[in-house]
């Protein structure tokens, strides 16, 4: 791919672009936390995250550009994130206290497009799909968003849970086993455990939204890149296969489900949390108590960690009704995000 900052983009007169580096951390902590501060309420930012993306092992799926004023100061943050073949997410900070603050934003919406198109034609595959997750109540965001042709199709909820010290966690119902992920002396996974977690999840993502086909090495790296990211919050679920099977290990459960989990920052106590970042029980399994066993095993863990939270992300409008359940299990909605799309083609 060519370097992003040769690509032109149109912007106010005498303004330049430039590839972030570390020296514009500061900047770039003031735009996010700019961003997030009036729907999340609250204005921390972690700065080894930031520094992830800048120049961390995942900053080579991403393409990044910053709007520089006359005056030499950063403005703006543009970011192309290849998340997936056929997919790109997209994420845009202006900062919104200047005059041109649309008129930057309309330039670099149009360069995020380029790179979409760009990061397609480097897979070797024709088209791909934009994909942008502003707040639901950011109305200056969603109007960039319309100006730049993308179209609102979700709504998610952000969602918490506090942990308390000192509770208790409900035993698994009959029937169902729950173990972390396998692991070497050495503490690196069992790869067959790690199989099973993403054959799983492939399976129980199907039927939902925009769900995409992701293969097991890709699906595997693009975690661990993670900043979060632990080898030992991987969970794997099992029930009694009651159609008589025997699994290869010669006991009579078949995979279930499956949960990932990674750390998030410490908050403004200085308290970690865990971020459930992905959950799946296959269809065959549904209503027999595991997707309530994993989240308990990841509370649990939580609880012998010392944290105070745990968060996730779910699709208000799942098939599954999974909002239901964790609103039945203590979570409670934060803030809410939309995704939105534009397709492009090569």
């Amino acid at each position: 791919m060519s370097d992003q900052s040769e690509t032109p983009v149109a912007l106010p007169d005498d303004w330049t672009t430039k590839v972030p580096d570390l020296d514009d951390l500061p900047a770039l902590l003031r735009l996010r936390a700019a961003d997030k501060t009036p729907f999340e309420g609250s204005d921390n930012v972690d700065s080894d995250v930031i520094a992830g993306e800048v120049a961390g092992a995942a900053s080579w799926t991403r393409q990044q550009l910053l709007a520089v004023d006359p005056a030499g100061d950063v403005r703006a943050w543009a970011i192309a994130h290849d998340r997936a073949a056929g997919r790109t997410l997209v994420y845009l900070y202006v900062d919104r206290t200047i005059d041109q603050a649309a008129e930057v934003a309309a330039g670099l919406y149009a360069w995020l497009e380029e790179q979409g198109r760009a990061m397609a034609e480097f897979r070797g595959i024709t088209e791909s799909h934009l994909d942008a997750s502003p707040f639901a109540d950011d109305t200056v965001q969603r109007e960039w968003l319309a100006d730049a042709q993308f179209t609102n199709k979700r709504t998610w909820l952000h969602m918490s849970r506090p942990v308390v010290p000192g509770e208790d966690v409900p035993a698994l119902r009959d029937g169902v086993t729950i173990h972390p992920v396998e692991t070497h002396e050495n503490g690196l996974p069992v790869a067959v455990d790690l199989q099973t977690v993403h054959h799983t999840l492939e399976e129980s993502f199907q039927d939902h939204f925009n769900s995409y086909r992701e293969s097991f090495p890709e699906f595997v790296q693009r975690l661990r890149e993670e900043p979060g990211h632990r080898w030992d919050h991987w969970w794997l679920a099992y029930v009694d296969n009651t159609d008589g099977e025997v699994d290869p290990d010669g006991e009579a459960q078949v995979p279930a489900g499956s949960l990932v989990a990674s750390v998030l920052p410490a908050n403004a106590a200085g308290v970690e949390g865990t971020y459930v970042e992905y959950i799946g029980v296959n269809r065959h399994a549904r209503g027999r108590g595991v997707a309530k066993g994993l989240l308990h095993a990841v509370i649990g863990d939580a609880l012998e960690r010392g944290r105070d939270r745990v968060c996730l992300e779910v699709d208000a409008d799942s098939p599954t009704g999974a909002d239901g359940l964790y609103k039945s299990m203590g979570w409670v909605t934060d803030y809410i995000t939309e995704s939105w799309h534009k397709d492009v083609t090569v």
